[in-house]
């Protein structure tokens, strides 16, 4: 057949005879000379990744699935037959040898995140940066937001050579040898390619693939995926890339991060617009235009749109489409067309200020209370929770879900037995958003006593508040474990299940102070703690002894006051003792203390059972220190935040030094932290929570080159 009788088959030869109705009865192997069995392999390679392309990037398939089946066994047979495999060849997708580790690998150009909001005026105070950075008419291109695992992807002289997730933006995890294996990627560029060429895509498991994927999983006796964003993310991690060519992964390309002649063209690399050395990639449209050209394979939801208003109509629309398409999406992408414009606007340290994420609204699901219970925190306060007949929202199986306060289940009117409508804010925090079916005649009241304590429970605005204080074992048990987290001293070993465990067995009492009384004899006595484990603690307890002002601050539990308050305190009065004395005015006085708060810190330091409390500490030992505090302001504007070791530093040290110089050093991850600085032995749960929030991750070297760019002297 000619090649012009199929679109795209122009890269394939005339005379190939596996593109159109291909005969699979194929003649004995052993009968095939050597000259044949070549002959025949480039044929099937051709064929095999021209149909990969009508597949994956056209979605118009020309053979069915069975008949590409046999193309690609046949394939294998004829190049392990006669030697015939190459690196290239489709049959190298199936994986290769076992790693003992992910490497990493520097990226070409910075892989930056996006700004993003579900916010309508949000998007439309983005329209109007952009406007007034810019000469000309402006033009946005939409996508939809894909939520998977981004990643970018080098070739050479049209071969695939390397892939990397974003990491922390700079450098990310090589993942050459797992991304090879998915199919939509290809590892030969079809048509007039650039020399040297990195794209960015989004890898993915299609709905479908997930939960046919999931089926097989568990009747295999193997735990489900969460989702599918965590599949995908999880499975191009893997080390054995054979585990990853059996998942059923695809990927989107919508970047052109680099393309000319040869890697000379990343010296002229730019994080605004990376380095485009290439005729005719001017704009993000000509992008989504030419990539398949190439063999990648884009979205054909994107569109061209000439303002601000098109674009909300765009993401309005693909929002009501959502739960159709067959991946996840939270939200649509919104870039600047033309790329002279995008690096007129440049970037921040962490966006780009041509593009911005216009969010969906939290996902919701309708689901029954079977009960709710009251819990107390550490400041006393009364919190309903409701006890859900479990569902699945977005991916995560929700049993409890917050019910805030009593003037919220007043509004709504809800109780026991009654459907409601669980979302989860910001797609992470479970809560009950209404009810649809009421099943009562009553609403839920928060109890007048203390269901721990039964000491009397006073209203203060919307809350409710248990009167116990630290006789309230709940409140101990709480005051204890914000004691020892990442917010306070950051004593490794003392979570939640070790507080309630020392304050059941009644080795604290009193209060806080009581944890510097405690015996390896004590621990030991305890079920679950050996000698290793109560020597860790106890050796925790003693370095605790010394902690900075501001993490003390932060520790003892003062109302209103987390780790910048506590900063900003330690800032101006420099010592414990100058706070104690401080007047509501000195208080009101100090840079993000207003008059209700500082009414609050010099009640809490009034109160004669706190400030005995913070005696009986200092009797055991613990002298809070102020930080010097000589430094500049190089770090305004950055939040980080640490986990793990870092080699000669103590945790105290480095958020000292990041506040010394004008940067936010904060003991939990969040949506506003800029950098998690990732040292050796990290936990979990920040970086599970720099994932979900998009932070950047940063090793202890590039913090300090992060350092040393932003002029800061660490030896000084």
């Amino acid at each position: 057949m000619a090649s012009a009788d199929l679109d795209g088959a122009e890269d394939v030869s005339a005379d190939n005879p596996y593109i159109r109705d291909p005969d699979t009865d194929f003649p004995p192997i052993e009968a095939l000379s050597e000259d044949e069995a070549t002959r025949e392999v480039q044929y099937l390679r051709e064929a095999i990744r021209f149909h990969d392309y009508r597949y994956y990037v056209r979605n118009d398939p020309v053979i069915g699935d069975r008949t590409y089946d046999a193309l690609f066994d046949r394939l294998q047979s004829l190049e392990d037959a006669f030697d015939l495999q190459t690196e290239t060849s489709p049959t190298q997708r199936v994986g290769g040898e076992p790693l003992e580790e992910l490497g990493t690998v520097e990226h070409p150009v910075p892989l930056l995140s996006l700004d993003s909001s579900n916010e309508e005026a949000d998007v439309r105070a983005f329209d109007r940066r952009v406007r007034d950075g810019v000469d000309g008419e402006v033009a946005y291109v939409c996508e939809p937001k894909f939520d998977g695992l981004s990643i970018a992807i080098t070739y050479e002289d049209g071969i695939y050579q390397q892939a990397a997730t974003r990491g922390d933006g700079d450098t990310g995890e090589d993942v050459t040898q797992n991304v090879r294996t998915i199919r939509s990627v290809p590892t030969e560029l079809r048509g007039d390619h650039p020399g040297f060429l990195v794209v960015r895509g989004e890898v993915y498991m299609p709905k479908d693939a997930f939960q046919a994927y999931n089926k097989q999983r568990i009747q295999d006796g193997e735990d489900p995926f969460a989702n599918p964003r965590n599949a995908a993310a999880g499975t191009v991690r893997q080390l054995d890339p054979a585990v990853t060519a059996d998942r059923p992964l695809d990927c989107f390309f919508y970047d052109v991060l680099v393309a000319g002649e040869s890697s000379d063209a990343t010296a002229d690399a730019d994080a605004s617009r990376g380095a485009i050395a290439y005729d005719g990639l001017d704009s993000h449209w000509a992008e989504h235009e030419t990539l398949p050209d190439w063999g990648f394979k884009v979205s054909d939801r994107a569109e061209r749109l000439e303002d601000i208003d098109a674009v909300i109509d765009y993401r309005n629309d693909l929002q009501a489409e959502r739960d159709s398409l067959n991946y996840d999406i939270d939200g649509v992408v919104c870039k600047v067309d033309d790329r002279a414009q995008c690096g007129a606007l440049g970037t921040t340290t962490r966006h780009y200020r041509w593009a911005y994420g216009y969010k969906f609204p939290a996902r919701s699901e309708t689901t029954e209370i079977q009960d709710i219970v009251v819990q107390v925190g550490r400041t006393g306060r009364l919190t309903p929770v409701a006890l859900l007949t479990p569902v699945d929202v977005s991916g995560v199986t929700v049993s409890r879900a917050s019910l805030h306060n009593q003037a919220e289940i007043d509004d709504m009117g809800v109780n026991v037995g009654d459907e409601v409508t669980i979302q989860r804010a910001g797609d992470v925090i479970p809560y009950v958003a209404d009810v649809v079916e009421s099943h009562s005649d009553d609403t839920f009241r928060l109890p007048e006593t203390c269901p721990v304590c039964d000491s009397p429970v006073e209203r203060r605005g919307p809350l409710h508040f248990c009167t116990g204080g630290l006789s309230c074992p709940a409140q101990l048990k709480r005051s204890v474990e914000h004691f020892a987290s990442d917010d306070g001293l950051d004593i490794e070993g003392i979570g939640e299940k070790a507080a309630d465990q020392l304050v059941d067995a009644g080795l604290i009492e009193d209060g806080i102070a009581d944890l510097y009384t405690i015996t390896r004899t004590d621990l030991l006595a305890l079920e679950g703690w050996g000698e290793t484990s109560a020597d860790n603690l106890l050796a925790e307890i003693e370095a605790s002894k010394d902690p900075s002002l501001s993490a003390f601050l932060s520790a003892i539990g003062i109302p209103e006051v987390g780790p910048a308050v506590a900063r900003d305190l330690a800032t101006h009065f420099e010592s414990l003792d100058a706070i104690l004395a401080a007047s509501e005015d000195d208080l009101a006085a100090v840079e993000g203390v207003g008059p209700t708060m500082a009414a609050q810190i010099h009640s809490f330091f009034a109160n004669d059972r706190n400030r005995e409390a913070i005696a009986r500490l200092r009797e055991y030992g613990v002298t809070p220190e102020a930080a010097a505090m000589a430094g500049g302001d190089e770090l305004a504007g950055l939040t980080i935040v640490f986990t793990g070791a870092v080699e000669d530093w103590t945790r105290d040290e480095l958020e000292a030094l990041v506040e010394r110089h004008g940067g936010d050093a904060t003991g939990s991850v969040s949506g506003n932290t800029d950098y998690l600085v990732v040292g050796a032995d990290p936990g979990t749960t920040k970086r599970e929570d720099a994932a979900a929030n998009d932070v950047d991750e940063l090793s202890p070297e590039a913090f300090f080159d992060l350092l040393a760019d932003r002029g800061v002297d660490v030896d000084a």
